[in-house]
């Protein structure tokens, strides 16, 4: 067993786990945030994200930085890292890799497509065909590939970074709710404040500053990483909150469609990260608002009735926060965060 396997950190103290951990997230959220500037909160959402096991998908308008994001944020850790360009002409094999005869062995060899990689970066991702897109479904939740009747294992760590354009613009096809639910967490950028667009203009108007990212972790460490989080402890009382508000979607009449069980697993995966990067290694109602939006809202398929009323997703998952009784039982061993949840109780997060 090598030291810096996960299961040879599986029993150090908890203390020096999140102190690494936070070391870490700390650099890697430095170097990200030179490249982007002004957003740490989508940086933020886009370790948790990393730290959950889990994908990205990050949606806005053009030129906000969505691939700067993504290709700064797979820089920064020395791993393998892939990127595809989606394109309407793009074919499922040149995502998975096909099968290509080999004249000299007089049989077929297996030739790995970009999907085999710790991070791969999916620009644009619904400027591909629904027949394109669909090659990643099995990618994304089961971490393989199967071509030709023959299953090819991922490496770990395994994220897909993508980008998309809103659905309204011009040449884009809509992903499959399929495909949206296997994405952990959704991101919308925005536009920076003057001043972040100032110091961007005075910053990157030279050069580009991903030329000068270098990686400060690596694939190893960010295994480690994970480990610490799958240990992070939720409490039964917890658990029953996330379950209970993942199936209040189900119930709601402006919903087509509510989150699925998948999304319960994401969502509670999320809430150990989120908690991790607070310091803490037990998970509160507190980490659950924090998440809920991002890592449902996507998931949500709104009745046309909700959709002339102008109701979001994100607003319907607002008005559950504050509707779902938050849990009063002791949820850690100093009970100082029932005492300021009593006072608080229902306060959207």
């Amino acid at each position: 067993m090598t030291p810096g396997s996960p299961s040879a950190n599986s029993h150090a103290p908890v203390d020096q786990v999140l102190g690494e951990l936070h070391g870490a997230v700390q650099r890697i959220a430095a170097n990200v945030e030179r490249v982007l500037v002004g957003k740490p909160d989508v940086v933020r959402l886009a370790l948790v994200t990393l730290l959950a096991e889990g994908h990205l998908l990050v949606e806005d308008v053009p030129g906000v930085g969505k691939t700067s994001l993504a290709k700064a944020l797979a820089r920064s850790i020395d791993c393998t890292v892939s990127r595809v360009q989606f394109t309407p002409d793009l074919l499922p094999s040149d995502i998975t890799g096909s099968s290509i005869y080999n004249r000299q062995e007089n049989d077929f060899e297996f030739r790995p497509g970009p999907i085999f990689a710790n991070i791969v970066v999916g620009d644009e991702i619904n400027r591909a065909s629904p027949k394109t897109q669909s090659a990643l479904l099995e990618c994304m939740e089961e971490h393989q590939v199967t071509v030709d009747g023959n299953t090819y294992p991922l490496g770990s760590p395994f994220m897909v970074i993508a980008t998309q354009n809103p659905i309204e613009m011009e040449g884009t096809y809509a992903l499959p709710e399929a495909q949206r639910d296997r994405f952990t967490a959704r991101v919308s950028i925005g536009y920076p404040d003057p001043q972040a667009e100032l110091a961007m203009v005075d910053e990157h108007a030279g050069h580009n500053p991903l030329d000068d990212l270098r990686p400060v972790s690596d694939a190893a460490q960010i295994l480690r990483l994970v480990e610490a989080v799958r240990r992070v402890h939720l409490s039964p009382e917890v658990r029953r909150y996330a379950v209970e508000l993942v199936s209040a979607t189900r119930r709601l009449p402006e919903l087509r469609l509510g989150a699925s069980p998948r999304s319960t697993l994401h969502l509670v995966r999320a809430a150990r990260a989120q908690a991790a990067l607070a310091g803490r290694d037990f998970v509160v109602p507190d980490d659950i608002h924090a998440i809920s939006i991002p890592v449902l809202a996507h998931r949500l398929v709104m009745t046309a009735e909700a959709q002339a009323a102008r109701r979001s997703p994100a607003e319907l998952i607002r008005a559950l926060l504050q509707r779902v009784p938050v849990p009063t039982a002791a949820l850690d061993p100093s009970a100082a965060f029932v005492r300021s949840m009593n006072n608080n109780a229902g306060t959207p997060r």
